[in-house]
């Protein structure tokens, strides 16, 4: 099967989150399921320096005018990827990152910048490329969300749509004023389109055209169909009845391996934990924390409220007290910075804070803490948890969608059977957090049971391979309808 996958970002070249990840591991999972994947991307400089730097063959093709502006497709393959490059100068040739300016603001044009990737992805899905008409178009989020509203209002034939859910708090709602310029017809414009109380939903649009919806794990399926999960689109969602699948995402074990990653101070596998000491030697000294036999906990992660990482903010002093030192990776609201800094200042050989994103500072710390702590309110999968377990990391996580999915408790019954990989709390409190940490460091006392949950993380298979095969079942029977 051909696949058209439309998304904002695709590791390695250019991320903002896990969604970037997906988008850039995905294809390779589905290759061994005979499915060609093109991904489309915009033309952020990033990229195109990449493309420049590789020197890469690329194919130049026209396309029609996008919304008005002057458009071409750059069709490449970099890093094994194949690629729709969206080169539209006039909306991505930007000193910022893919969402906001240098500042960090969004930038105001983006409503039409993502329409236009739709748009285009559009044009795409209908032939605008010589000899390329995908089977099925799969786009990622409100960003590429209304592709299926312009493939359901054209006339011509298209193919069948997925749209995953990475994360329901961004929807692309934007003021009605901007709906004539979408270039759609005015039916668009109804409780069954784009409108979403007033406004233009890209995201409710999209989940209202597309024929099949997915989110990245069971869990977060389950519940974005509740009032108190689906943020505002609980209704349309639970509508889509069978037509919503949650699929559990998965890592690139290729990128993320223990056993032979260059970033790392020294290699390690589940057969032979004994060099981790080395990694978490590495870990201090890069931290500039005291170096002794305790425990290390990591924080990997965006630092804002969804997150829970103003729980962990809270609690510093009650960790420190505990005899854990603190390592936080990760950039976000101010307010959180600014309490981990302050911790750090409080704490300075205790407390470790870089405040920034670092690919391969990521990786070293995974390698090096002994539990990562994931708090979140809500965390349609995440990401970081299965990096440790494939690090045999200890995710110490909140009992909620993907989190649930993928770390099995450490309770009495899982240790004893040696499946346990992680602790789960049920709630994000402080109090819940607190007593996760309090029973993290239980097990942590016993080298043996510790190891042993060690081993069974990275054990865990946390591959693309299952799901893959969940998406391209999925792909066949929308081939079939």
């Amino acid at each position: 099967m051909q696949i058209l996958a439309i998304a904002s970002e695709a590791f390695p070249l250019i991320k903002t989150g896990g969604l970037a990840d997906v988008a850039g591991a995905l294809p390779f999972a589905l290759a061994a399921h005979d499915c060609d994947v093109v991904t489309m991307l915009p033309g952020y400089p990033v990229v195109l320096k990449a493309i420049e730097t590789a020197g890469a063959d690329v194919a130049v093709l026209p396309l029609e005018p996008v919304l008005g502006g002057a458009a071409r497709i750059l069709a490449v393959t970099l890093h094994g990827l194949k690629l729709f490059v969206l080169d539209m100068p006039e909306l991505y040739d930007r000193l910022g990152g893919p969402y906001t300016d240098a500042g960090g603001h969004d930038y105001a044009d983006n409503w039409r910048r993502f329409a236009a990737l739709s748009k285009a992805g559009a044009m795409v899905a209908q032939g605008a490329v010589p000899g390329f008409l995908p089977d099925i178009v799969h786009v990622h989020d409100w960003q590429a969300a209304l592709t299926p509203v312009y493939l359901a209002a054209s006339n011509r034939p298209r193919p069948k749509t997925a749209l995953t859910i990475h994360n329901l708090a961004f929807q692309g709602n934007y003021p009605a004023a901007i709906f004539p310029q979408l270039e759609l017809p005015p039916t668009s414009w109804s409780i069954e389109g784009v409108e979403y109380y007033g406004n233009v939903g890209y995201l409710k649009g999209g989940l209202h055209a597309c024929d099949v919806v997915t989110t990245v794990s069971p869990t977060y399926a389950k519940e974005i169909v509740t009032p108190g999960g689906g943020m505002g689109l609980d209704g349309l969602l639970l509508g889509r009845g069978s037509r919503l699948v949650g699929i559990v995402n998965g890592i690139d074990t290729t990128v993320w391996d223990p056993a032979g990653d260059p970033a790392i101070a020294a290699p390690y596998s589940a057969r032979n934990l004994k060099p981790r000491v080395h990694d978490k030697r590495a870990l201090e000294g890069e931290f500039g924390l005291r170096r002794e036999d305790g425990p290390i906990f990591a924080v990997v992660s965006r630092l804002t409220w969804q997150k829970g990482l103003d729980l962990v903010a809270d609690i510093c002093d009650e960790i420190v007290a505990r005899g854990v030192r603190l390592v936080v990776v990760g950039s976000g609201e101010a307010m959180i910075e600014g309490a981990f800094q302050a911790a750090h200042s409080r704490h300075p050989d205790r407390v470790g804070v870089r405040i920034g994103y670092d690919e391969t500072l990521s990786h070293r710390v995974q390698a090096g803490a002994d539990a990562i702590l994931i708090p979140s309110r809500f965390e349609p999968c995440g990401l970081t948890q299965l990096y440790g377990l494939r690090y045999g990391c200890i995710p110490i996580v909140a009992k909620v969608g993907g989190l649930a999915d993928t770390v099995v408790d450490a309770n009495y019954a899982a240790v004893n059977a040696g499946a346990a990989t992680g602790v789960i709390f049920p709630s994000p409190t402080t109090d819940a957090l607190l007593e996760a940490i309090d029973r993290s460091l239980e097990l942590y006392a016993d080298a043996a049971v510790w190891r042993k949950m060690q081993v069974a993380a990275m054990k865990a298979d946390v591959s693309w391979d299952k799901s893959a095969a969940l998406y391209a079942g999925l792909y066949r029977d929308l081939t079939k309808e």
